[in-house]
């Protein structure tokens, strides 16, 4: 059956027109608001703190006598938990129309883990600051990307979230430098390195402290191209029923990333990957990072730039295609270099995934939903990540070598690929009917 055209436009399809309508010379000419730039600041060196540490922590842990399947049951743990809390902080700051008060506490958990990790002596203290550090990671994130969509221009969302992912991605690649340099300096005493990462993580809470300001009226939004938007913008209570008004687009955009993430395993296993096979020294763990964050920065602005002139259902299949490849490479590496090129393609992948996710949420579900949007694509991780870290990046690895726990994740990672070419063909079908 079709629609007329003739019939007459809801305000959705208006603003859509509208948007539309940008031509590219006034696109270029709109600025990226300053909010986005200080909040990009303070990933930058909330991910310096955070990446002088983790390349260090599955390493630690080793040395503790934790097995590859604790090792990844830990991972899991700790990841799920940000990725929970990350689900109800979405849902909490759509609820009450507020992004800085939420973001404050998870800011203020992860500045309060640092001094924990760097005071520990034994895995109960260290495994404590993790999970802290983890919770607070988890709280501040939905309501931060929330917020970035509430004050950026629709034609500039998928460039304002490159943009902060780049800063972030250049933090994680100054964090794994100056912890390679404080292990070497300090005679490769880990505690010393978590000690010198209280340090950007203490500026990076004032910045936000200080400096971030939550705009009373959000002016700008991506409107759903399902359900309008309602004339109104104002606090409405936390229902189950709001799950419904996300649209179809975005649950089934949901089931593309719980597959793909079950083929995400943790970078920690890259780093013991290349310790147990390729003779990696662990004062030398953070050039791992180093290398999949140039990779990751290379991608996350210019792939946000494309985004936002095509159709970013391709980009999100290129970056799937990519991390099969990086697996596949991770798997037959047979030198250290070879190994980093696997790596560098791995950083691309998560450049431009991290990324296009990001952007089709903001881009397909209502403005006052935005949060709960974010919230439901961080639990989505949430499930992934606490089943796969300890079943195919501990129990694959540990029984059947690290090199299968990549071939399983490519042919994961394929399956992904898959649900998302017979999604793209449905919409297509759809636009057509529609038409």
């Amino acid at each position: 059956m079709t629609v007329s055209t003739t019939a007459p436009e809801t305000p959705d399809k208006t603003v859509r027109a509208e948007h539309d309508a940008i031509s590219p010379d006034v696109l270029e000419i709109q600025p990226m608001p300053r909010m986005v730039w200080i909040l990009g600041f303070s990933m930058f060196l909330f991910n310096l703190s955070f990446v002088m540490i983790f390349p260090f922590s599955g390493l630690y842990l080793q040395m503790l006598g934790v097995s590859l399947i604790g090792i990844g049951f830990l991972e899991g743990l700790s990841e799920a938990a940000s990725y929970v809390m990350k689900f109800a902080s979405g849902m909490i700051s759509d609820a009450f129309r507020r992004r800085k008060p939420i973001m404050m506490i998870g800011y203020f958990f992860s500045f309060m883990a640092r001094p924990l990790m760097a005071l520990s002596s034994g895995i109960g203290l260290f495994y404590s600051g993790k999970l802290l550090e983890r919770f607070g990671n988890g709280i501040q994130a939905a309501p931060r990307d929330a917020l970035v969509a509430d004050i950026t221009p629709a034609c500039r969302i998928g460039s304002a979230y490159g943009l902060k992912r780049s800063l972030a991605t250049i933090g994680s690649f100054v964090g794994a430098i100056c912890g390679y340099l404080v292990m070497r300096a300090y005679n490769d005493d880990v505690s010393v390195v978590f000690k010198f990462a209280c340090i950007p993580s203490t500026i990076a809470f004032v910045l936000v402290l200080i400096f971030v300001k939550e705009p009373k009226q959000y002016e700008h939004s991506a409107v759903s191209s399902e359900v309008p938007l309602p004339a109104e913008k104002r606090r409405h209570r936390i229902k189950w029923s709001n799950l419904r008004l996300l649209g179809s687009s975005f649950w089934l955009l949901m089931l593309v990333n719980c597959i793909f993430m079950f083929a995400r395993l943790s970078e920690q296993f890259i780093v013991l990957h290349a310790k147990e096979n390729y003779a990696l020294l662990p004062r030398y763990a953070p050039v791992i990072f180093m290398v999949f964050n140039i990779g990751w920065c290379a991608t996350s602005y210019p792939i946000g730039v494309i985004a936002d002139r095509m159709n970013r259902y391709w980009l999100l299949a290129v970056g799937i295609i990519l991390l099969v490849l990086a697996d596949i490479i991770l798997a037959t590496a047979g030198n250290m270099w070879i190994l980093y090129v696997g790596v560098l393609i791995w950083g691309f992948q998560y450049g431009i995934t991290m990324n296009i996710f990001s952007s089709l949420i903001a881009e397909i579900i209502p403005e006052n939903l935005r949060g709960t949007g974010f919230g439901i694509y961080y639990v989505t991780n949430a499930i992934a990540i606490f089943i796969t870290e300890p079943l195919v990046g501990g129990w694959v690895s540990e029984n059947f070598g690290f090199h299968n726990s990549f071939i399983v994740s490519a042919v994961i990672g394929l399956v992904a690929l898959i649900a998302l070419i017979l999604i793209m063909g449905t919409r297509s079908s759809h636009r057509r009917a529609t038409i």
